[in-house]
């Protein structure tokens, strides 16, 4: 007979996916004991179950999130154990089946982050729609892309590109180690 926690799921949507082998592996990566009988984790809040919970935990700080999309940058989601990959791999499928009637874009990603407008460079401004010239005074006076001036360019924090700080996936594996809090 087929191990069932290794077979692909049946491409319901909203059909549950994570196996009990599942569950105890993550358990196992997190140091996370499964609580007593009628009792709550320590760090688990007294609340029911969510309804959404990928919204709930994207809408926290979360690494690769933005309010519309999900980065998983995929150096690093092939160097998880296999088991990972096997799950993450069906549930890809599976959103990929829902949704395969649409038409899909092709996505550029480009590595950025937030940097204060005066740390940047011509070019880095250029690509975050901004711009720096000496005004009348001889000091930068920086303007946006409908050429406002920018009040306060100190404490004015735009979206930058910077140079990858993450392993391309011809680098081979990458080791996973513990995250850091945000």
């Amino acid at each position: 007979m087929r191990d069932r926690r290794f077979a692909r799921p049946t491409g319901r949507v909203g059909a549950a996916v994570e196996t009990s082998g599942a569950r105890h592996a993550a358990r196992r990566a997190t140091g996370r004991a499964r609580p007593e009988a009628g009792s709550m984790a320590r760090d688990e809040p007294h609340s029911p179950a969510s309804t959404t919970p990928l919204r709930d935990y994207l809408d926290r700080p979360a690494r690769g999130a933005s309010e519309d999309y999900l980065v998983v940058p995929r150096s690093l989601a092939q160097s998880m154990p296999l088991r990972w990959q096997q799950v993450f791999t069906g549930l890809l499928a599976d959103l990929h089946d829902a949704y395969g009637d649409l038409e899909w874009p092709e996505y550029r990603v480009a590595p950025c982050r937030y940097e204060a407008l005066t740390d940047l460079d011509e070019d880095q401004l250029a690509l975050a729609g901004y711009l720096a010239d000496l005004g009348p005074d001889g000091e930068l006076v920086y303007r946006d892309a409908e050429d406002g001036v920018v009040d306060d360019p100190e404490s004015h924090r735009v979206l930058a590109p910077i140079a990858d700080p993450l392993p391309p996936p011809s680098a081979g594996r990458v080791e996973p180690r513990a995250a850091r809090k945000l």
